[in-house]
């Protein structure tokens, strides 16, 4: 082993307290070199000089003096900062190192070549400024890294331009920001092993969703090449979620979603730093998975190491060896955004107008934002950018922070939710739309928009100024209730936002939505592609299923993990999942739907809910339907999901649909699979006992159950004066339901929107000893109020 010296330290010999000698980056890559081998995560050796071998290159060259002219020449005239960067800059990249220093790097680097049994070892050569990365400063990129460089020659002249990058002039303004004093700080260089990731991929991991906070997820990014086209935002990467609380006990990836993957940053020609290229994908390549299931799995559970060995959340890089198959931890650092966020309140966003949707894109953030288009090729041009415009670019890197700063909202055409853009606007609190393929195209410069990020994963472009609601929700001095009150959750993508309000479990997660959102394509029309004659539509269902042999397995993934994702927010709670409920002609509006569902006049009253499940007609579909109901159960291990079965007229159609179930492998029973029924039929509550006998609990639907109590078409603009829940009708069957459930040893809830609406629909209802009422997230706090009211008064003086 090289010497250690005062200048030079490896990684084993680095501990994370070690930061204010090796900067941040360097000591927490000596902090899992040392403490985390034995727990099988592998990092790429390494070595780093010191504060001390930084400072010491000052003093030999006598930069003090002129250093502090120049910064005190830029307190004078901020304006001056180019200037001033730039001549620092070239103080320190033309001062000599140390002979010392020199001597040790070159040692360093030999014995580096050895370990790995190469003549000379391609390393990173990559800054760790001695304040970077804590806590309370936590943008990355302001100094430079320098990949595939080999020799030492080539290594010592990367030592010396990393030293230099301390004075780009984004770090320097980035300073000044957080108060750092530009002299105080130092710089040490990791000279870190190279992994082979151009020959497979890398990429980014956190150890919650960075844009929630849900804190039980590891969501990785991952893009074929170098991972350096996932930091810069240059990609549009794989993503893959991880519910952390089952790792070990089952294979619980809740989803994966597949990037564009366009181009890969891969080793160019020669090694003097910086000589990587960038190439495209080929378009049949991008449809390949940068990661197994089974590599998927191994990252997360290194992930969940880390972290519990820092004992907080992280942000960490990783990268795959294309030679060995291996993987490898390349940088951790603790996850900042969230960890600042007050987690006694909760802010929600609420469109209130509707618009044209002009872009799509990821959602950074929840909030809302309107302004003027302002498209910008480069952030050279940031001067004409007007304060709370929106910025439209094709990709952002630190020289975008200051333009960043200004922008009410910004909006990429390329990135991540790891990538520069996506980092920086989370840290700023500015909501982005990132990844939108075609923003600068689009959209126009001058032209008023809003960008939406309060609607799920997916963030919207609209045209022109919409009106929206932003609510503060205060999550302290909540009152406990015996009521249960759940959460109706319409779409997976908005499924984690919600995990800090006070949700016992998942009351209605409507699975067609997820059909609509996510498939998009009419199940028989996946089974059956010979009879969707619409050359359009088989057009866009070859693209949705590009990278399916099977396109069955298509709407069994997107459907399972769909489920999945709202299933691990509520989880060990139980969360219930109505199986498919769209009508016939909201079935006939998905891909190929018009081959295979038949026209009806009053679809509202025809072929729905139960009557589906058993007929030739949508039988095939709903065996999909069960196959990714028990793939969430027992392949992912979410067995706190419950079936419910929607629109059941009769106890015959309860015992088809029950023995369909049963022949997919969902038999009740089993496994502690439980099965509801939706009450939402006159029939359900006439028969209380009979559909007891043969399901676990009832769920009320009291929009359906109004409407055929009172015979009114609850769409009918003229008839909404009738149309109320809190009808004596309706209230004397909802009574009677409860009664007689509870006799049966049966639980009762409500999944309609009544009692949101109407504060003493829900007094009645408690009143009534209701088992449990599941609400729209953003009136749950209200209504648990109302109800905690209401239960006080039944208590006894």
């Amino acid at each position: 082993m090289a010497r250690r010296g005062a200048l030079v330290r490896w990684f084993e010999d680095v501990r994370r307290d070690d930061v204010a000698s090796v900067g941040g980056k360097n000591a927490s890559l000596g902090e899992m070199t040392a403490k985390l081998r034995d727990a099988g995560i592998a990092v790429p050796g390494g070595f780093a000089t010191t504060a001390a071998a930084y400072r010491q290159v000052l003093r030999e060259a006598g930069l003090d003096d002129a250093m502090r002219e120049q910064l005190e020449a830029l307190e004078r005239d901020p304006e001056a900062l180019p200037k001033v960067g730039a001549a620092l800059r070239k103080l320190v990249r033309e001062a000599p190192l140390p002979k010392a220093l020199e001597a040790e790097v070159r040692e360093a680097y030999a014995e580096l070549s050895r370990r790995y049994e190469v003549e000379a070892a391609d390393v990173a050569v990559r800054s760790s400024a001695t304040a970077e990365d804590l806590p309370e400063a936590s943008f990355a990129g302001q100094q430079e890294t320098f990949l595939n460089v080999r020799g030492a020659d080539a290594v010592l002249a990367a030592v010396r331009r990393c030293m230099a990058s301390l004075f780009t002039d984004r770090a320097i303004a980035y300073r000044d920001r957080h108060g750092f004093d530009h002299l105080s700080v130092a710089l040490s260089v990791g000279v870190q092993k190279m992994v082979r990731s151009d020959m497979a991929g890398a990429g980014v991991a956190f150890t919650l969703d960075p844009e929630t906070g849900f804190p039980r997820v590891v969501v990785i990014n991952a893009a074929f090449g170098l991972g350096e086209s996932v930091v810069s935002g240059q990609v549009d990467p794989d993503q893959y979620v991880v519910f952390r609380p089952l790792l070990g006990q089952a294979r619980p990836i809740v989803d994966k979603r597949r990037g564009g993957k366009e181009i890969r940053v891969d080793y160019g020609e020669g090694g003097e730093g910086r000589e990587t290229v960038t190439l495209e994908v080929p378009e049949g390549e991008r449809l390949r998975w940068v990661l197994s299931d089974d590599e998927i799995l191994t990252l997360a559970t290194w992930c969940e190491r880390i972290e519990a060995h820092y004992g907080r959340p992280m942000d960490i890089e990783w990268a795959k060896d294309g030679e060995s198959g291996e993987l490898f931890i390349v940088q951790a650092r603790p996850e900042t955004v969230q960890r600042g966020r007050n987690p006694t309140s909760l802010e929600s966003f609420r469109l209130e107008g509707e618009g044209e949707r002009l872009v799509t894109g990821l959602a950074i953030g929840q909030g809302i934002a309107a302004g003027p288009v302002c498209v910008l090729g480069s952030a050279a041009e940031g001067a004409a950018f007007p304060e709370g415009g929106v910025l439209v670019t094709a990709m952002t890197d630190p020289d975008w922070v200051p333009v960043m700063r200004r922008a009410a909202a910004i909006v990429t055409d390329h990135g991540g939710r790891t990538s520069h853009a996506a980092i920086v606007s989370r840290e700023l609190g500015v909501p982005a739309v990132i990844g939108a393929g075609d923003a600068t195209a689009t959209l126009r410069s001058g032209d008023e928009v809003t960008v939406s990020c309060a609607e799920g994963d997916a963030g919207y472009v609209y045209r022109g100024r919409l009106a929206w609601r932003q609510e503060a929700i205060s999550l302290e001095d909540l009152p406990e209730t015996r009521t249960r009150l759940m959460m109706n959750l319409a779409t997976p993508d908005a499924a984690f936002r919600w995990w800090r309000l006070p949700a016992r479990g998942v009351g209605l997660a409507r699975m067609e939505f997820i059909l609509s959102d996510a498939i998009r394509v009419h199940p028989m029309a996946l089974l059956r592609p010979e009879q969707v004659e619409d050359a359009a539509a088989r057009r866009e269902i070859e693209a949705l299923t590009a990278g399916y042999e099977d396109k069955a397995e298509y709407f069994v993934e997107r459907l399972a993990f769909g489920i999945a994702r709202i299933a691990a927010a509520l989880h060990p709670e139980p969360v219930v999942v109505r199986t498919s409920d769209f009508k016939t002609n909201e079935y006939a509006q998905l891909l190929g739907g018009r081959a295979f569902e038949p026209r009806e006049e009053n679809p509202m009253l025809g072929f729905r809910g139960a009557s589906r499940y058993y007929s030739p007609r949508y039988r095939d579909a709903f065996a999909l339907e069960c196959r990714a109901l028990r793939r969430v159960r027992e392949e992912m291990g979410l067995a706190n999901v419950v079936v419910m079965i929607p629109f059941c007229r009769t106890l015959e159609e309860a015992d088809r649909v029950l023995e369909i179930m049963a022949e997919q492998g969902l038999r009740r029973g089993e496994r502690g699979l439980e099965v509801f029924v939706m009450a939402e039929i006159p029939s359900n509550i006439l028969l209380t006992e009979g559909f007891a006998e043969r399901f676990d609990g009832f769920s009320i639907g009291s929009n359906d159950l109004t409407q055929l109590t009172l015979g009114v078409d609850r769409d009918s603009a003229e008839l909404k004066h009738v149309f109320d829940e809190r009808n004596p009708a309706v209230k004397a069957l909802v009574a009677d339901l409860i009664r007689r459930a509870h006799a049966a040893g049966r639980k009762v809830g409500i999944c309609g929107q009544a009692p949101s609406d109407y504060p003493d629909f829900a007094a009645f209802l408690v009143e009534e000893g209701i088992d449990s009422i599941s609400l729209n997230p953003d009136s749950l706090v209200r209504t648990l109020h109302t109800v905690a009211e209401a239960e006080a008064r039944l208590k006894p003086s």
